[in-house]
Parts: C-alpha cells; structure tokens; sequence
C-alpha cells in the first residue's frame, strides 16, 4: 500500500526515531516493581540490625552490612518501619508536615522500604515533595569549562565568566592526562577572578582527582561511583568501605565529596541481580549516606538512555532525585548528557527536575 504522506512526516520525527524496549525484569530491565525486589522488613536485636528486606543477617552481601552497620537510622527505624508506605507518601506532599519530620523518618527506611513508598506517588506528587526536601534553599548550576586546546589561559577567561554568571561549581576535564594540573589550576583561578567562592573540580580517575585536591588545586569532587549490587563493585575493584575510605580523604583536606550513582548502571553492567532499578538506586543513595557524603550525582547520569527506553523511565530518574534528598543529600540532578534525540522528551525529563529545583540543576 502507498503510505500517505502525512505518516511519512509524521515517522521521521526525533520523537519517532526513539528506541524503547520491553521490560525484562530477570535482566534488571524494569525500572520499578521488579519480582525481584525485596519486600519491606526490618528487624532489631540488641542495638543490630539481624534481618532487612527480608534478608537475615548471616546472608547479608556487602551493602546490606554497610547500610544496616552505617546508614540505618536505628533510633527512628522501628517508627519509619512501622508507618505505612502511603502515610509517608502523604507526609512528603502535605505542606503541613515539615521535611525534618519526614527526613528523620526516611533515614529509618530501609531500600524497600524507601521504594515502596515511591509506588503511591504520582510525578506531580514527587515534584512537590523534591520542592519541599531539597537539600539547598536556592537551587544552583554547575557549569563544564574546557576546550580542545586545554590552553590555560582560554581555560581562565571561560572560568571567570562562568564565576560571573552565577555558576556555584565549575567542573573541568583533560584531553590529555599530563595536563591535569594545569587545567585545574587555570579553572581555580579563573572562578576566584570572576566571583570568590566558586567550587572547583577536575574529572578525572580517582588517584589522580585525590592527589590534585591534596595539593589545593581543586576543591570538590564528585567522581565517586557507587552501585547497587555487590558483583558491580567488585567489577570496579571496589567496596563501600574503599569508597568511605576515598571520601574520608578529600575531606580530611576540606574537600566537598558528591558521590555519582544512577538508575541503570547495574543493568548495563550485566550485574542488576533481578531487581529493579529504583530499589537498586535506594541501595545507592543509603551507600552514600552511610560514607559521610554531603550529596549524590544522580538521575541516571550517563545511563539515561537505558531506563528512558523503558516504560516509566522518567519517573524513575525523578523519584531516584527524591529518595536523595529524602535522606538529606544534596542532589546534582545530571542533565548533562544527551537523554534523547527529540526536543520534547528532552523538555519532559528537565521539567520534571527545573520545576520543583533540585540542588543542582545540571551537572557540569
């Protein structure tokens, strides 16, 4: 058949050239409600956490023994678990019921728990309730400062204007590995010319990051990755300790520490273990709360791809920003790589994070 002209246009839309995927829970590709999650459950001996989500102490993986050992709040846990799921739902959104309430009682909750309360929220709802628990009390941008010919001076002039514009943290990043220092050093200096008190940060692997903030040259960091499930830490060489370990160390120096996590990584890495990606990412955000760390880089960062392929995605990205803030991070809301072609799902996913304000509204 001759296919009309109108539905030819009509396919050739940005919109139309998106990708999406059925779910496939068993891979981790379920960003919500997965069979494989955990149901709620808390249980309390002696001052010790022996059971949560179901799961007793002896079968505890690495992050539940981080979590219940140094994240759980167990003074508000037995009320937080006690409350139902959609009464703690209602008290985000009631503007009668401050956030020190609700974020006492959601550093009880455990991943379950927290996603569970997600379930009885709708994106309005959660909108609200990221306007109401938001860490800062005006949001903040970041801006990325760099170019081709890593040329100090250039990286100077930039850096100054991005001070002058309002931006709170300037991040910067090499082309070349030797020219880290100096790019950082050009970076610092251009902010504190263009307005004193601009963060400053050079992205790069982890050693080397340390080793610049130890010598002054930058003056937060935020490329501390975290994951949800056991196996994908140990892909990357790394526990929740090592990484409580690596942000005790910045700050010994007076360094900000914003960890990086997000919906997604864990299915990408063939790790996901069956669950969905929102409880993993409660996993996350309790990992770096129980580190010691002011904030967390999340929204699904550079995976954002994977959960806007699936059905929800965007609701997703969103309610990870909430169950941050809910346990007092501030949150870098990401908005900083390509989430899609068209220009109105682009819109629809920052909407949902400019609207309400999240701490940082683009990372970088």
């Amino acid at each position: 058949m001759t296919r009309s002209r109108r539905f030819a246009l009509l396919a050739q839309r940005d919109i139309n050239q998106e990708t999406f995927v059925e779910p496939w829970p068993e891979a981790g590709l379920a960003v919500v409600d997965s069979p494989g999650d955990p149901l709620p459950s808390l249980r309390i001996e002696n001052g010790v956490v022996v059971e949560m989500d179901g799961k007793a102490r002896a079968d505890f993986d690495a992050l539940d023994l981080f979590i219940a050992d140094h994240s759980l709040d167990l003074e508000a846990a037995p009320a937080a678990m006690t409350t139902p799921s959609q009464e703690l739902a209602c008290m985000l959104v009631d503007i009668n019921v401050p956030a020190t309430v609700v974020r006492r009682l959601a550093g009880g909750c455990t991943p379950a728990k927290l996603t569970d309360i997600i379930r009885h929220m709708n994106v309005l709802e959660m909108m609200m309730g990221l306007g109401k628990m938001r860490i800062r009390r005006t949001p903040a941008n970041q801006a990325h400062v760099t170019n081709w010919r890593e040329h100090p001076a250039l990286l100077a002039a930039d850096a100054a204007e991005a001070g002058l514009r309002g931006f709170a943290e300037v991040e910067t990043t090499v082309r070349v590995a030797r020219n880290a220092p100096f790019n950082a050093l050009a970076v610092l200096v251009g902010t504190q010319t263009g307005r004193g008190g601009v963060l400053t940060q050079c992205a790069v692997e982890e050693a080397l990051g340390l080793k610049l903030a130890m010598k002054g040259l930058t003056t937060y960091a935020e490329t501390l990755s975290v994951y949800g499930t056991e196996r994908t830490f140990v892909d990357g060489d790394d526990t929740p300790w090592s990484k409580a370990f690596l942000a005790a160390a910045y700050a010994s120096r007076g360094v900000k520490i914003r960890f990086t996590s997000g919906t997604g990584s864990e299915a990408l890495m063939g790790n996901a273990e069956g669950c969905s990606m929102l409880y993993l990412e409660a996993r996350c955000v309790h990992i770096v709360r129980g580190a010691g760390s002011q904030g967390v880089q999340n929204g699904s960062i550079s995976c954002i791809a994977l959960p806007e392929s699936l059905p929800g995605g965007v609701r997703a990205v969103l309610a990870e920003n909430l169950l941050a803030s809910m346990l007092g991070l501030e949150v870098a809301s990401g908005n900083d790589a390509l989430a899609s072609h068209s220009a109105i799902r682009k819109t629809a996913k920052l909407m949902l994070q400019f609207i309400p304000g999240t701490d940082f509204i683009f990372s970088g």
